[in-house]
């Protein structure tokens, strides 16, 4: 470029990084917080020269990124200075030769607290297959424990990159989006933040499956007439039912997102057409006295209640008991004159405040005038506070005692920060929030360690009933103790929460480890005995002699008493089985089975599977052909087939495995190790076949499954490999194994199979 060029890119950036600053400082100066514009002006200043001359993917300069930031953190979630302040230099310390101290002294302990909870860390907490996703998400809920603020400014970090995902190459895009997805979508949906939540959802859903996303848009935006006319025939008896209470309102279509109608044809196996609930209407409300919103709720839904005919099990209150992000609304399903059922929300504007705003609206910081930013005071919790207390109360335990294992760490803090909620009572009449899916022993353990790890059972509703009866919201649960009873291994399969999982598991790592401890001690004993020196490499000829993965293996069933050692063991060590196999002409081969020989004959046999080299490019796609595709490893857990959305993963090997991008254990991997993630594509040519399942139900009738055969065997001559159906009172249920070249076959055998009468349900099994 000539230095005019560069003059003028250089005049363009700034004008566009003015023009955000000023945009975001309206914003902020028209918010009800406390007015620090000095401070966001110092931190602006500070990230804009740190950040000087490096530029994003996209082309824009760099500091565009946190200005962005730190606009969603304050006009989407609502917060203040201090935390506008830590989204401008939420990468300062990472991306540039500034540290947290420098960050400390010159914007305060707070910032530089938050800013380090944001920053990337090195070094690994789960040994050497460490995932730095699961450590940097480890530290992430560290600092978020301490102040909730870090993992908002996160999410809205998240939000950005997500929104201009389009610069980066493909295998980036699955690992973010697949990370989005598994984590921070759930994260923010428990933090209230719903508008946000869905929008991280689309995202995702637009870059890991970008032509399914366009179809549902298409015929969202095909749809949208006949659904807005309902909407206006449904809403309008309502608007005279408000007029009527005297309510100031507001009455909204809400429409579902594509990513949810996406989700529900992928669970409930249904067409676009076939989903009824795509239209939600949303009532407003500006209650007369603040105090009896509640009830107005009620007044509103009453009222409701004898226009429409409402559906008797689809009635949610979360006005009298919120959720534990705060979230109040009442919900109600009505039958509308079309026959269609529609939900109404029904909210007051404060309980819509905080559903948009999530926890930001009623998780008050008051910003104090102190130069370090820290806050000089905290209002009084309210309820929704306290449970959001009690919610950063159990991030806290789960850290103090994580998972070995990164993946096994996520899915803890997966299945029990976002789980969904039911209502448990305590002998006494006490509510106690719990995920879905609990057990007794889990809310024995939510109560107190002592009390899970002595528990044999429970009464529920005054029944008695074992630790793995899974409760249900209403239930009353008496926990039931013995002094003798103690943590069991097996425990483990049947608890739900990561608070009970690391409880046992920590339990049962004590008592292991005193169990090694004391096989270790036997084991020297027996060598001193045996004249024969203890040391490591005695213990690891001994693992191998008796076929253990591992000192400790050994140690413990020596402990155990499942080990004995004797005679053979003296010969090991002095070297006479070696002596005595070589003498017999068989080498080690006594220790091989005849099955295992011709296995490893029958993969020697097998084409090589590719293996992964140093420097190889991971941002270009794998294309699959027919010469190359044996090179590659197809996991049993999500039956890929050509045309569907694929990723690849790199195994610990060094090998490639391939995954569906929406396979649970592909989720997983993207959110764990995405770095290892590739971009693969489909170049078949319908010369080989593949396995698939179809699913089918329905109502039996005789000659059914003759029609069903015929359509696949005789019309569209595919090969049936297997089937099986049954019947029960007039319904049938069946599966058909095929044979395929991809998924355009099956999806011409499924338009096919819609047309014969009285089958209502077919899908592909994964």
């Amino acid at each position: 470029m000539t230095d005019e060029e560069i003059r003028r890119q250089q005049e363009a950036d700034d004008k566009m990084i003015n023009a955000a600053y000023e945009r975001l400082i309206g914003d902020y100066l028209n918010s009800r917080h406390r007015k620090k514009v000095d401070l966001i002006a110092k931190a602006f200043n500070f990230a804009r020269q740190a950040h000087k001359g490096v530029r994003r993917l996209s082309g824009e300069p760099y500091i565009m990124h946190p200005i962005a930031v730190a606009q969603i953190v304050c006009s989407e979630i609502g917060l203040g200075s201090t935390s506008i302040c830590s989204a401008l230099l939420h990468d300062v310390v990472e991306d540039t030769e500034y540290t947290v101290e420098d960050i400390e002294n010159m914007f305060g302990a707070k910032i530089a607290q938050i800013v380090d909870g944001l920053t990337k860390i090195s070094g690994g907490i789960f040994g050497e297959q460490a995932s730095a996703q699961a450590e940097n998400f480890k530290k992430l809920l560290l600092t978020m424990s301490e102040d909730i603020r870090v993992i908002l400014i996160k999410i809205a970090d998240r939000l950005h990159n997500m929104r201009t995902l389009q610069s980066q190459p493909a295998n980036k895009q699955y690992k973010i989006a697949g990370e989005t997805l598994y984590l921070y979508a759930p994260l923010a949906h428990r933090l209230g933040l719903y508008k946000i939540k869905s929008e991280l959802e689309n995202l995702s859903f637009r870059f890991e499956h970008p032509e399914e996303y366009a179809a549902i848009v298409r015929q969202l935006e095909d749809s949208q007439v006949s659904r807005h006319e309902s909407f206006e025939q449904f809403t309008r008896p309502i608007e005279d039912i408000m007029r009527k209470l005297g309510f100031e309102y507001e009455i909204r279509e809400r429409v579902k997102t594509p990513y949810s109608i996406w989700n529900k044809m992928q669970t409930k196996h249904v067409t676009f057409q076939e989903i009824y609930d795509i239209l939600a209407v949303r009532i407003i409300f500006k209650p007369k006295d603040r105090k009896d919103e509640v009830d107005d709720c009620f007044k509103i839904y009453t009222a409701l209640s004898k226009i429409y005919r409402r559906h008797p099990d689809r009635l949610r209150d979360w006005v009298t008991k919120p959720k534990a992000n705060g979230y109040q609304a009442l919900h109600v399903t009505l039958m509308s004159k079309q026959g269609h059922w529609i939900e109404v929300q029904i909210r007051s504007d404060r309980m819509d405040e905080i559903a948009e705003q999530g926890l930001a609206a009623h998780w008050k910081y008051k910003e104090s005038s102190n130069a370090d930013g820290t806050p000089a005071e905290k209002q009084e919790y309210s309820e929704d506070e306290s449970e959001m207390n009690e919610w950063l109360h159990t991030i806290k335990e789960i850290l103090d005692d994580p998972q070995p294992d990164a993946m096994d760490f996520l899915d803890a803090i997966k299945l029990n920060l976002f789980a969904s909620e039911i209502f448990v009572f305590t002998p006494k009449g006490e509510i106690k929030t719990m995920p879905a899916d609990c057990t007794v022993l889990d809310f024995a353990f939510s109560i107190h360690t002592f009390l899970g790890s002595h528990c044999i059972g429970a009464k529920v509703n005054h029944k008695l009933v074992p630790l793995s009866h899974r409760l249900s919201s209403g239930d009353q649960v008496e926990v039931l103790t013995s002094k003798s009873q103690h943590v069991q291994p097996s425990w483990i399969n049947f608890v739900y929460t990561a608070k009970a999982k690391a409880k046992i598991q920590a339990m049962v790592r004590r008592s292991q480890r005193e169990v090694q401890k004391t096989g270790e001690e036997m084991l020297n004993a027996w060598l001193q005995k045996n004249s024969f020196e203890p040391s490591l490499a005695v213990a690891d000829q001994l693992s191998k002699f008796h076929e253990c993965a591992s000192r400790e293996q050994l140690f413990q069933q020596i402990g155990e008493k499942t080990i004995l050692l004797g005679d053979a063991d003296v010969d090991e060590l002095k070297g006479k089985n070696k002596k005595k196999a070589e003498s017999s002409g068989g080498g080690w081969r006594k220790y091989v089975p005849f099955v295992k020989a011709k296995k490893a004959a029958q993969e020697e046999a097998q084409p090589e599977l590719f293996i992964v080299p140093e420097g190889f490019n991971r941002k270009k796609p794998i294309y699959l052909n027919e010469d190359n595709i044996k090179q590659f490893i197809f996991i049993d857990c999500c039956h890929p087939i050509p045309g569907d959305d694929v990723l690849g993963y790199i195994d610990n090997q060094n090998r490639i495995e391939i995954h569906k991008r929406a396979c649970p254990v592909a989720n997983k991997l993207k959110a764990s190790y995405g770095n290892r993630i590739l971009d693969v594509k489909w170049d078949m040519h319908k010369r080989l076949f593949f396995d698939a399942t179809i699913r089918l139900g329905g109502i039996d009738r005789r000659g059914l499954v003759n029609e069903v055969t015929r359509v696949i065997s005789n019309q569209l001559s595919v090969d049936i490999r297997k089937l099986m159906f049954t019947s029960e009172d007039g319904i049938f249920d069946g599966s058909i194994d095929l044979r395929v070249h991809d998924r355009e076959d099956l999806r011409q055998i499924i338009d096919k199979l819609k047309e014969v009468d009285d089958l209502k349900e077919i899908s592909q099994i994964m």
